[in-house]
């Protein structure tokens, strides 16, 4: 890995993990709590166990926690984000891996243990902690209870407190796979949010999440799983400008999104079990011919099916019951279009230029050398702000533009069938040779062979008469 990689890496590492802090402290940090409330939600996270950006499980003490909201409250979000600085010398493979061949020859052996272990046989030997570390990742770690978890129902206070999303396999159309996208508001049932696109991605994603914050406002919560569409750095960042807590299931654990899951049921066995995509699978079903038409559908039977009809576990329509407890403010159009736009970090080139996906920009000479964010719709790469460590700092004027969207942002259909020139080209060199055959001498005519083209061999057909 090069220099610049590593530092690019280390930087990814450093705002991963101010997203981390960011969710943590959110809720705690609102300065609607009174001191005892905060006191409260502070303890609560202390005593927590919490997974990282890196999927390890960690404990955060409370005196960290406070000093965080302290950062957010003073600095924002970038406060938050650690300084990437160049890290100490690694330990040396070698050494790892003895550690890791100790603990698998005992399982029973600690990471103290083996840290002894190391030091008699090699001198010295890396900190307790990293050993542990080290297990962890390689899921070494002992385990020292067996406790199994119990689960009770839950359900969100009131409405737009919580969101959970989650994507669906959908039916084939037009000959592609297809996939629902969708929130469903955790108090009511209601779903806020939804969409089917030819892609599990997170531009289908958006495309469900943003009409759904600018008509049904924005929530407290989202609740979604580890899907790469969910985990998607653009979605932190929508998240986190919004104030909106996200949280992320643990994995192998999906307890907290069964009422999607439910959901999900009813769409099967309400909705594609009435529709087709396939034109020779009617069976009394409805063909659909695009995915206009599919989600045109979806969203009629959303609204006057699923939102009217009394839910079995509320005792009330979905949609009822989300309209009790509003009005609900709706974003500033401003803040969601800033919500939705994709941030990307590079380094200023001597020349004063960036580079984006293929494309260079023109930036302002006084920025060379610096680390600036580039900022952008996918859709559109002709338009790029540059901003330092959050400041605006003028435009990236395009100097070179070979790609117009970003490549996740794929067009939802592929282009149109170029219209029919009528021209057969192969009939076309038929009659001029035709044509030009009419021209010459009939060669055929006088040796009286009427059948015989010329240029053609004159094979025996086994029908000759023998002289």
């Amino acid at each position: 890995m090069s220099a610049q990689d590593e530092q690019k890496t280390r930087a990814d590492r450093a705002r991963a993990i101010g997203l981390f802090r960011y969710q943590l402290i959110r809720e705690a940090a609102d300065p609607a709590h009174s001191t005892k409330e905060r006191g409260r939600l502070v303890r609560a996270i202390a005593d927590a166990e919490h997974i990282d950006p890196f999927g390890r499980r960690v404990r955060i003490s409370r005196q960290t926690v406070d000093r965080w909201i302290r950062d957010w409250r003073e600095g924002g979000f970038d406060a938050l984000v650690p300084n990437p600085r160049q890290p100490s010398a690694r330990t040396p493979v070698e050494v790892m891996e003895l550690a890791v061949a100790l603990r698998r020859e005992n399982p029973d052996r600690t990471a103290a243990g083996i840290r002894r272990i190391l030091r008699a046989q090699l001198g010295w030997s890396p900190d307790e902690r990293t050993l542990q570390r080290h297990f962890t990742r390689l899921g070494l770690s002992r385990s020292t209870s067996t406790v199994t978890s119990v689960f009770g129902r839950f359900e969100a206070e009131r409405p737009n407190d919580l969101w959970t999303g989650d994507a669906l396999h959908g039916p084939h159309v037009s000959g592609r796979k297809t996939y629902l996208f969708a929130f469903i508001d955790d108090h009511s049932r209601a779903l806020v949010g939804y969409r089917f696109g030819f892609a599990e991605d997170t531009v289908r994603l958006a495309a469900a999440l943003r009409p759904a914050l600018a008509s049904r406002g924005v929530p407290q919560a989202i609740y979604v799983d580890n899907g790469s569409a969910f985990v998607d750095a653009w979605l932190l960042r929508a998240c986190a400008s919004l104030g909106i807590k996200l949280t992320h299931s643990t994995p192998g654990r999906p307890q907290g999104r069964g009422k999607i899951e439910r959901f999900f049921k009813t769409v099967r066995d309400q909705f594609l079990v009435e529709i087709t995509g396939e034109s020779d699978d009617v069976a009394g079903r409805h063909v659909v011919s695009d995915l206009l038409e599919l989600n045109r559908l979806f969203a009629a039977w959303v609204e006057t099916g699923y939102h009217r009809a009394v839910h079995s576990e509320t005792g009330a329509p979905p949609l009822a019951r989300w309209q009790a407890g509003g009005p609900f403010p709706l974003p500033r159009p401003a803040a969601l279009t800033e919500a939705f736009l994709w941030e990307e970090r590079r380094t200023v080139t001597k020349t004063a230029t960036v580079s984006l996906h293929g494309n260079a920009y023109q930036v302002d000479v006084a920025l060379v050398g610096r680390k600036v964010e580039l900022v952008f719709d996918p859709f559109d790469l002709t338009t790029v702000e540059v901003r330092v460590a959050g400041v605006p700092a003028g435009t990236a004027v395009p100097h070179h533009i070979g790609r117009h969207a970003h490549p996740k942002a794929r067009p939802e259909t592929p282009p149109p069938t170029p219209a029919p020139t009528g021209i057969n080209y192969a009939r076309l060199l038929d009659d001029t040779h035709q044509a030009e055959l009419a021209h010459r001498v009939n060669y055929a005519a006088l040796t009286g062979d009427y059948h015989q083209a010329p240029g053609q061999l004159d094979l025996p057909t086994g029908d000759e008469v023998t002289r």
